[in-house]
């Protein structure tokens, strides 16, 4: 048994608590207050234990809130930012409270999160495929939703082109400088070599 001898406030709302004169370890205050623990009393390793994983869950769910709050995360994704001040294990309880709340959608976040790179990032579908896994989305789910969501890669390119690159036909620099730039964007020679003959004889049309 060990006596809680001294209760002090720390920054971002954690206490730290004091056992037999000596210094043992860092709480959140609310998890403190509400665990009805005070100056004087006993408390064994058992429920110091257990006093120290409420506390790490508690911040966890305060952290994915704050998180979800500022946007949407998928679940993986929001696991992996909780880790970097909770354990794992309270990351991952935390991120299941917020999957059964409603609060996190995989296929959902999946979803928009596709759509949104198709159309702002101009990627190609092998692109949103590997940055939706980057996100924690399952592989067989982000590649069922490029397929279906992705957008004719001809057009694509040649809005690319249009936009970005519009001498590239004239230009054989900024031709390379543009099929540079269009690999990165996850586009296969084939697709980018058709692209640059249709857009070429969209500019001799005109």
């Amino acid at each position: 048994m060990m006596e809680i001898t001294a209760i002090e406030p720390r920054r971002k709302s954690f206490s730290a608590l004091y056992l037999d004169g000596e210094f043992a370890v860092k709480i959140d205050t609310e998890t403190l207050l509400r665990s009805g623990y005070r100056l004087g009393q006993t408390i064994t390793d058992e429920q110091l234990h257990q006093l120290i994983v409420d506390s790490d869950r508690r911040r966890a769910q305060e952290r994915a809130l704050y998180l979800l709050e500022h946007r949407s995360h998928s679940k993986g994704e929001l696991v992996e930012k909780i880790c970097r001040t909770t354990s794992a294990e309270a990351a991952e309880a935390a991120a299941d409270r917020m999957e059964e709340l409603g609060l996190i959608d995989d296929e959902e976040y999946g979803r928009r999160y596709a759509a949104e790179l198709f159309r702002r990032k101009g990627y190609s579908s092998s692109r949103v495929v590997f940055e939706l896994t980057k996100k924690g989305i399952d592989k067989d789910f982000a590649q069922a939703v490029a397929e279906e969501l992705a957008p004719d890669p001809e057009e694509t390119i040649c809005a690319i082109l249009e936009k970005k690159y519009p001498r590239c036909m004239e230009d054989e620099k900024e031709q390379r400088r543009a099929v540079a730039a269009l690999k990165r964007l996850g586009y296969r020679w084939d697709d980018i070599k058709a692209a640059l003959t249709a857009y070429g004889e969209e500019q001799e049309e005109d």
